[in-house]
This record gives structure tokens, C-alpha cells and sequence, in this order.
């Protein structure tokens, strides 16, 4: 007889990009920061990880947000996200998925509520028309015009920036951002990376490619995620990044709107204002929606060969 165990899943996307929450089933991580926590996650239990968000059950696409118990006292709760390759930092278009989750299983209503994150609490505002403004972590610009060699491209220019999740965003050169061109991108966003890695930037696993709008927004992007999948939404930490960019280069006012489309031209609304303009931090907040897709119950048999997913490994 096959040992089960069952996870209580919700399924979302933001502009596109799929999260899946877990409400139940997940492993026992503890008590403490979650900055440690995260990392029992990860060193501990990262089959359950893989379980969830890999196939056969998920795809490479897909953002896993775990719920947990909050640590800092001001939380309503916390979350930890990870996708298929490990854990993340912070998620944007994930915590958008995660208000939108809750408010259909009856958890929040509309207002401001703190979420506990690995990097830090965060506010959520879950809107009366149902979209989510996340005030994300204080975003700021490491490094500026970087330049790195690129093997079969050449020079490539960007900026190191921190949003959450730690990005590379180019300025040159600049590529036909379509879905159409989406394998040719994501081989020039993986090269990049592995670039910039090997030239000085480790913790750099976020590219962001930028061009011009489609849909009247202010800019076009394709971000390449770890996992080598690329991000369907405009992406909530890299456009926490680029507004520290701008802000930084004094090319968007504190309080005014930044349109950021995603390569599928779904967008997200950005602004910030200065927490410390002597070290460049900002605070950005980062405006969207999602939608609920499905309820479902995934099933982890002990007799089944994929029990834990495909992995790599």
C-alpha cells in the first residue's frame, strides 16, 4: 500500500506568470527568522521544493510561495518563494499572487496588511478592484555602466542593481523584446549572465533586457529568472530595480509613474520614494494583478519514481 501525502495547493498568474501557494502540507521549518528558515528550506527539504514546482506536477516557469508562521512581530504572516532551481529572496508578481490567493479564500480584504520575507517585511494594499500594491524591500543600484565581454556577442553595458533578488539590467546592446524572439533571448540573457558571474558579480542571477513599449507603457523587458526560464510577467523585483536605476539617474521624479511591460505586454505600475539618497536606496512600490486558476490537491506517493519531481540532480 502506497504512502500518500497530500499539499493543499492555489494557483495563479500575475500578467501571465503562474504562482502556486502552498496552503497545507508543507515541511516543518522552525521558528526564527525567516532568513533561516529559508535556508532550512533549502538544505533540508529541498525535494519537497522540487515536488511542488517541477515537473511532473509544476513546470520550470512556475513560483512556488510557501506560507509560513511571520517572525517580526508587525507581520500578518510570511511567505517563502522558490522556484525550479531553489529558493528566492523576494517575488513580486508572486506576492501580488499571493494577496489575490488569499482574498479568494477569504483570508484578507481590502486593505494593507505585512508580510514576513526572507529579505525583509514587506506591505501588501490589496485594492478594492482587486489589484495588489507591493512595497517592496529598499531597492537600490550597486553598480553602474558595467561593461562584460560576451562570448559570441561582444560588449555588453549594464547595471547591478538590487530589487529583491539581485539583477543585471543591460542598456546595451538592445534586442527586438518579442515573444516571437524569446529563444534568441533567452541564449543572449544566459550568456550575459554567465558573463557577468565570471567578471566580478556572483550573486547576480536575474538579466534584464530592456527595449521600447508596445502596449503605452514607458519600456519593454525580458528578465531571464535562475532556473533559465523567463519571467511571463514584467517582473516585480527587476522593476523594483530599474526604479532604483532611474532614480539614480534622476530620469524619474520620487511619486511618479513608471509603466514597465513584460515581454507578453502585460504591465505593472511602479513609483518610489527615497529612503537614503546619499546610498541611492529607494523604496519602490510595484502595482498589479492576478487571477486565480485552480484549486488542487497534489499528491506525493512513496512507490511513485517522480515522487519528488524531476530534478536535475
Amino acid at each position: 500500500m502506497a504512502n500518500l501525502h497530500r499539499i493543499q495547493v492555489v494557483d495563479s498568474h500575475t500578467g501571465g506568470e503562474p504562482t502556486r501557494v502552498v496552503i497545507s502540507g508543507g515541511p516543518d521549518l522552525g521558528t526564527g527568522p525567516l532568513s533561516e528558515r529559508v535556508q532550512r528550506l533549502s538544505s533540508q527539504f529541498d525535494p519537497f521544493r522540487s515536488a511542488v514546482v517541477n515537473e511532473p506536477r509544476g513546470s520550470d516557469v512556475l513560483v512556488g510561495a510557501l506560507l509560513v508562521a511571520p517572525h517580526a512581530p508587525d507581520c500578518d504572516f510570511g511567505v517563502i518563494f522558490f522556484n525550479n532551481v531553489g529558493v528566492l529572496g523576494m517575488c513580486g508578481h508572486g506576492t501580488v499572487g499571493l494577496m489575490v490567493t488569499l482574498a479568494h479564500l477569504g483570508r484578507v480584504r481590502p486593505g494593507t496588511h505585512r508580510i514576513d520575507t526572507p529579505v525583509g517585511p514587506v506591505s501588501a494594499t490589496l485594492h478594492e478592484d482587486g489589484q495588489v500594491s507591493v512595497a517592496n524591500v529598499p531597492s537600490y543600484r550597486h553598480k553602474s555602466s558595467v561593461v562584460v565581454q560576451v562570448p559570441g556577442i561582444g560588449a555588453v553595458s549594464g547595471d547591478v542593481a538590487w530589487g529583491g533578488n539581485w539583477f543585471f539590467l543591460v542598456r546595451s546592446p538592445v534586442w527586438e523584446l518579442s515573444i516571437q524572439n524569446v529563444e534568441t533571448l533567452t541564449d543572449v540573457s544566459w550568456r550575459i549572465r554567465q558573463a557577468v558571474n565570471a567578471q566580478g558579480f556572483p550573486e547576480v542571477d536575474h538579466v534584464e533586457l530592456f527595449g521600447p513599449p508596445g502596449c503605452g507603457g514607458h519600456s519593454r523587458n525580458f528578465v531571464l529568472c535562475p532556473g533559465k526560464a523567463y519571467d511571463r510577467s514584467p517582473c516585480g523585483t527587476g522593476t523594483s530595480a530599474k526604479l532604483a536605476c532611474l532614480a539614480a539617474d534622476e530620469k524619474l521624479a520620487p511619486g511618479q509613474v513608471w509603466i514597465q511591460e513584460g515581454i507578453l505586454g502585460s504591465s505593472f505600475q511602479g513609483e518610489y520614494q527615497w529612503e537614503d539618497r546619499v546610498r541611492g536606496r529607494v523604496l519602490p512600490v510595484v502595482t498589479g494583478t492576478a487571477h486565480v486558476t485552480a484549486e488542487a490537491t497534489l499528491i506525493l506517493s512513496d512507490v511513485d519514481p517522480f515522487q519528488w519531481g524531476i530534478r536535475p540532480d
